[in-house]
């Protein structure tokens, strides 16, 4: 399956099964991309076949702390499945406040994070419900306490579907902090959020002693992003890694500007939302569009002007 992620500043370049994205502020009713070239125009796409993707890399990590000093750090198993920092969890009520003031937590429709400690913990952290009591007629999507984090659980109750996903992991192999636990783990820990996806409880990605490479992950991300297609959600919210984002979003854009390929590519911050539309390009997406309206109802007669002159030419 071939996708496109606009950001087609020179369409007339644009392959035909090759990915495109759009960094986008806002959900678009249409997604226009001027191109460089002022001759050839603007490019329409129609929405149905678009679907809007805020992209958040998880909070600060104990990982981060230490390997921003010394890189080194990150080969320690005392990283092994890195949880979230206190000033992690900061950056997550921020990012939290943020989705609700501006609108966005009543529009997604599916959340999808990477199945990791410190990811699983952004994701409920910014798109779960309010405070869970006992006394709720409902499961939590984090237990209380959870990776050491010191926080209450978070309820279930009036979120998005969260659901976990292995293909938008970060680089998988040598790095502890990289390796996850058995899921039987998580699902202890988030028993709202949906493992049914990850075909193996145990971790059978992460190798101790071989790194993958940039252009295998890069390959991993095409992938993650052509089963999107799969998903009927049209907004969705992932969760993921500084160097899944990078690798994958770098493969994309070589047809923008490039100050638009700049603004794709270049890394995430710790809790960091950039908004991007992905457009099927290649007619395989099949959700019909819930906006389009065919008209003539009732029929009668409405002969364009336009065709009246074409007839009389």
């Amino acid at each position: 399956m071939s996708i496109g992620v606009n950001c087609s500043h020179c369409f007339p370049r644009h392959r035909p099964n090759s990915p495109t994205i759009v960094s986008s502020s806002s959900s678009l009713s249409s997604i226009i991309v001027c191109n460089m070239d002022t001759s050839a125009g603007p490019s329409l796409f129609p929405l149905h076949r678009c679907k809007t993707l805020h992209l958040v890399r998880h909070a600060q990590g104990i990982h981060n702390v230490d390997g921003d000093k010394n890189y080194k750090a990150y080969m320690s198993p005392e990283y092994f499945d890195a949880h979230i920092t206190p000033l992690g969890w900061q950056q997550v009520d921020n990012l939290r406040k943020h989705v609700h003031e501006c609108g966005l937590a009543k529009r997604i429709d599916l959340v999808i994070t990477s199945p990791l400690l410190r990811t699983l913990q952004t994701a409920v952290g910014v798109f779960g419900g309010d405070g869970y009591t006992d006394r709720m007629d409902v499961v939590p999507l984090m237990v209380a306490n959870a990776g050491n984090s010191g926080r209450a659980a978070i309820s279930s109750l009036n979120c998005p579907p969260i659901v976990a996903v292995e293909l938008c992991r970060e680089h998988l192999g040598v790095h502890p902090c990289d390796k996850r636990r058995n899921i039987s783990d998580y699902q202890f820990l988030f028993p709202a959020v949906d493992f049914s996806l990850i075909e193996s409880d145990e971790d059978t990605w992460w190798k101790a002693d071989v790194r993958e490479t940039k252009e295998e992950v890069a390959a991993r991300g095409q992938k993650f992003l052509n089963w999107l297609w799969t998903r009927k959600e049209k907004e969705i919210a992932i969760v993921t890694h500084s160097g899944f984002l990078f690798h994958t979003l770098s493969a994309l854009g070589n047809d923008c500007h490039p100050l638009v390929k700049k603004e794709i590519c270049k890394h995430f911050a710790n809790c960091e939302l950039r908004s991007m539309v992905i457009v099927d390009r290649s007619m395989i997406g099949f959700d019909p569009s819930m906006t389009n309206y065919p008209g003539k109802t009732p029929s009668g007669l409405d002969l364009p002007s336009d065709v009246v002159d074409e007839k009389a030419d």
